[in-house]
C-alpha cells in the first residue's frame, strides 16, 4: 500500500515494543526507515521488519558508539552487500565525543568507501560540528555517481547547506529543528525537492513521550508552515521526494 508519511530516521529498536511498532508503521502507513547505531544489531532489525511493506532497516555505525566499538566497522563490511540503507552513520565533533574524532574519521571513510565500491546505496548521516567533513569524504568517495547522502537532523551554515545541496544531498527534517527560528530560517534555504522528514524517535519528545514514526504528520504540518504551502501540498511534496530518491538509488551503479 502507498505510505501517506516518510519517518526517515528513527531508532525502532530503541523502544520497548520494536515489533508493534513495526505494525504500527504499517498500519499507519508511514515508510519507515530504521536505523540502528551498531551492525551486531541489524539482522534482528531486519527479521522484525523482513514483512512489512513500510518499514526498511538501515546498516549503522554511530560515531558516538566508535569509541568502544571501531572495531565493528569489520562487521559492517561483511553485512554491507546485503544492505541498501545504511544508517546512522558519520561524524560527532560535539564536546562529548571529540576524543574519539580521529577513529571516527577512519571508520567514516571506511563505510563511505565500502558504500562507492557497491555502488546504489542510500545513506542517513549524523553530522553534528563536522558536516564540513563529512561533506569531504562524500566529495572524495561517493557523490554524486555512487551512492546518496541524507543528512539527518541538519543543522550546519548556509554554505554547508548550499555545499551539501550541490553535491545532491537530501536532509531530514525533525520537529526540534522547527522549534528553533533559526533552524526554521535554515529549511527555507534548503531546496524543497531534496526534503525529507524524520522523527529520530525516540530522542525527540511529543509532549512527555518519545515520539513515534506516526508522529512525523506533525513535522509535515510545521514543515508547511515554515515553507508557506498548504499542509497537503507539503505532505505530497515530502511523498515525491522519496519516490525520487528511492528511483535514483536503484539506478545508480
Amino acid at each position: 500500500m502507498r505510505p501517506r508519511w516518510v519517518d526517515f530516521h528513527c531508532h525502532l529498536d530503541l523502544y520497548p515494543d520494536h515489533s508493534a511498532l513495526v505494525a504500527e508503521c504499517d498500519r499507519e502507513r508511514v515508510a519507515t526507515l530504521a536505523v540502528t547505531t551498531t551492525p551486531k544489531a541489524w539482522q534482528r532489525n531486519r527479521e522484525l521488519a523482513e514483512n512489512s511493506p513500510q518499514v526498511r532497516v538501515a546498516l549503522g555505525l554511530h560515531p558516538q558508539l566508535i569509541a568502544e566499538r571501531a572495531d565493528e566497522v569489520a562487521l559492517f563490511e561483511n553485512l554491507l552487500p546485503q544492505a541498501r540503507y545504511v544508517g546512522e552513520v558519520g561524524l560527532d565533533a560535539g564536546p562529548r565525543f571529540y576524543g574519539s574524532f580521529a577513529a571516527q574519521e577512519r571508520v567514516f571513510e571506511r563505510i563511505v568507501a565500502a558504500c562507492a565500491e557497491q555502488g546504489g546505496k542510500i545513506l542517513t548521516i549524523h553530522s553534528v560540528r563536522a558536516v564540513a567533513k563529512v561533506l569531504t569524504h562524500l566529495e572524495r568517495h561517493l557523490l554524486p555517481d555512487r551512492g546518496h547522502a541524507i543528512l539527518h537532523w541538519f543543522t550546519g551554515t548556509a554554505s554547508e547547506a548550499k555545499r551539501a545541496a550541490g553535491l545532491g544531498c537530501y536532509f531530514s527534517i525533525n520537529a526540534e529543528m522547527l522549534r528553533s527560528e533559526k533552524h526554521e530560517r535554515l529549511v527555507r534555504t534548503l531546496p524543497v525537492d531534496r526534503l525529507l522528514t524524520e522523527t529520530d524517535g525516540p530522542f525527540v519528545a511529543v509532549g512527555e513521550r518519545p515520539a513515534r514514526p506516526r508522529d512525523v504528520q506533525q513535522t509535515v504540518a510545521s514543515l508547511a508552515k515554515t515553507l508557506s504551502m498548504p499542509a497537503e501540498e507539503a505532505e505530497a511534496l515530502i511523498l515525491r521526494n522519496l519516490g525520487d530518491l528511492a528511483r535514483a538509488g536503484r539506478h545508480n551503479p
